[in-house]
Parts: C-alpha cells; structure tokens; sequence
C-alpha cells in the first residue's frame, strides 16, 4: 500500500532503503521513544527491521519527504496488534525534521487508511517523558484513557511509563483541526 500526502509519499520499506533508514533513526533521541527499536541503530538493525515479517492485514510505512528531486527518509509510521489485540498506530520521526508537522500530517493519512481498512478504534501511547508525542496524538483526536501502564523500551532496556489513548472511528468521525 502506498499513500500521498501534500508534503509526504508514505510507502512499505524496501531493502535498498536500509542505509537511509539508519541514517535517518540513529539518534537515540528518537529510538528510545519506541518500544521495539533497539540501540544503538545502524545497517545491521535497519536490514532486520526490513527483511522482517510484515501483518498482512496493518501496513506500516517509511515516510518520505517530497522533494524536486529524490524523495528523502524522514520517518516511519504504521499499525501495530497490541498484546491485548487492538490495534496501535505509531510514528517516528528524524530529528532534523521535528517541529514541521510531520508526525501530524502522517498520522492524518495512517486515520484515512485506518477508516479505508474499516478499522473503529485505534490505540496509541508515549512514553511519559515524550510529551511532546501526547500532543501531536491530541492534535489528531486521540483522546487520553487515563492510565499510565509499563511499557518495555527496547533501546532503554527497561520498562518505562506509557500513557494511553484512543481513538474511535465512527463513521463520519472527523478529526481535530490542527
């Protein structure tokens, strides 16, 4: 599955993208934001993350930036099963890209293709000291459950307080404006 947005191409990820994706993720400023990312990150990681399964059912997505020219890696985006077997939506994005609305205009797109797979409730989560997640998950109509549980983080190597939300997906919903 493929998808355009007016800044971003949001695409599955290819093996010949695993040096961009390093490039893009190694800075564990971001990783240690993911639950699943180990660090540090580099070819090795980006190559595993790639050749891995993927659910057929939930895409997920590298994020690029739409250029004149090549298109640059900036982030990563998707669905996830939760252990409790709802479904997660997630994002990265690469520091040098932050504070531009990216995070939230992916997340716009992943609520569309959401509603296309007929999909009714979305789950997402941040890590306590990345408040800054919360946020573009309001912005995008998540609301909080008020619970704050353990999440493992990878790259941390220990559980790390999550916060929880949601977002229904009835139809005819509409999002927030930004």
């Amino acid at each position: 599955m493929f998808a355009r947005t007016e800044r971003l191409l949001l695409r599955p990820g290819w093996a010949e993208d695993a040096p961009a994706l390093a490039q893009a993720i190694a800075d564990e400023a971001i990783v240690r934001n993911l639950a699943l990312a180990p660090w540090p990150y580099g070819l090795e990681e980006a190559k595993s993350f790639l050749d891995a399964p993927k659910d057929p059912v939930l895409p997920t997505f590298l994020l690029f930036r739409r250029t004149d020219g090549e298109p640059e890696l900036i982030g990563g985006a998707g669905f996830a099963r939760t252990p409790g077997g709802g479904v997660e939506l997630g994002y990265w994005i690469a520091r040098a890209h932050w504070g531009n609305g990216y995070a939230l205009e992916a997340g716009r797109q992943l609520i569309e293709i959401a509603r296309t797979l007929g999909l009714t409730r979305l789950e997402a989560g941040h890590f306590v000291d990345n408040p800054a997640s919360g946020r573009v998950l309001e912005k995008l109509g998540f609301r909080p459950t008020g619970r704050t549980v353990p999440r493992h983080s990878c790259a941390r190597g220990s559980e790390v307080p999550c916060r929880l939300f949601t977002l229904e997906l009835a139809a005819g919903e509409e999002m927030l404006a930004a």
